[in-house]
């Protein structure tokens, strides 16, 4: 701890221990991985802290996706004991997420970083306002095929690696449409983010593998010393996200997400 007090600051340092709780509380609750603030706050602080502008925001979005394999492993636990994951959805969805997480921490360096934050940013407000101003989603439905699963799980991957989050704001929306209850859709998300968060951190890893002027302690496009501020105190109030999560009627967890997203889409466009 003392050599990231004399890598940070005490300033940066509690600052990025904030940002841990919050994402924690955020990933439990709504069944994302905390990537919507974890990497646009990175962008910002990652260059105060020593690291080359050229590679803040490739280091964002990597470091995110690290941070999001913790805070998922504790969000799962929490959801797990009240057994609302439902693992079968998640392991259909799994094998088209790990590759698409893949794909997109290769493809990150290549496409251009504007265009995409507005194409995610127009999803965001889209289904957002779909969650808002919708009433209560049928619940039951026949679950989509193989070929739709594998499709979605790899869109859902390929994006959220691109952008360093969780994709719960995709898995949600897409397990809810399918006929999955609000609780159980958050839940089932929360276990969906580890393997995007596995595949597309390692995939950023070696797409920055060996370049010159990364920072001392980063692994390609992972820097661990910010991992490892954020996932202590990220891992530590994930259980309380969930415990909300739980005892907040469905409709009103329906429309908390909605407002979420569409903040988030707002800001995304702002930004």
């Amino acid at each position: 701890m003392e050599t990231l007090f004399a890598a940070f600051g005490i300033f940066p340092l509690l600052v990025l221990l904030l940002l841990g709780g919050v994402v924690g509380v955020i990933a439990g609750l709504f069944g994302v991985g905390g990537g919507l603030i974890i990497v646009p706050a990175l962008i910002w602080g990652l260059p105060i802290v020593g690291v080359e502008p050229a590679h803040s925001t490739h280091i964002a979005v990597g470091t995110s996706l690290a941070t999001i394999v913790v805070t998922s492993i504790a969000a799962i636990r929490a959801h797990q004991k009240r057994g609302a994951i439902l693992w079968r959805r998640v392991a259909l969805l799994t094998p088209g997420i790990l590759l698409g997480a893949w794909m997109g921490g290769q493809v990150a360096g290549i496409l251009e970083a504007g265009m995409l934050q507005r194409i995610y940013a127009s999803f965001a407000i889209l289904v957002g306002l779909h969650f808002l101003l919708h009433g209560q989603a049928r619940s039951g439905g026949l679950a989509p095929g193989a070929l739709m699963n594998l499709l979605a799980g790899a869109c859902i991957g390929l994006v959220s690696a691109l952008v360093g989050i969780g994709g719960g704001t995709m898995t949600v929306p897409y397990l809810h449409h399918t006929g999955v209850a609000m609780r159980k859709a958050v839940a089932s998300s929360s276990a969906c983010g580890l393997p995007i968060a596995l595949s597309g951190a390692l995939s950023f890893v070696y797409a920055g593998w060996g370049l010159e002027g990364l920072p001392a302690g980063s692994s390609g496009y992972v820097y661990w010393p910010v991992v490892l501020i954020i996932v202590v105190t990220s891992s530590l109030f994930a259980p309380l996200g969930a415990t909300l999560a739980h005892h907040l009627p469905g409709e009103r967890l329906k429309r908390l997400f909605g407002l979420f997203l569409l903040l988030v889409g707002v800001g995304l466009w702002l930004g």
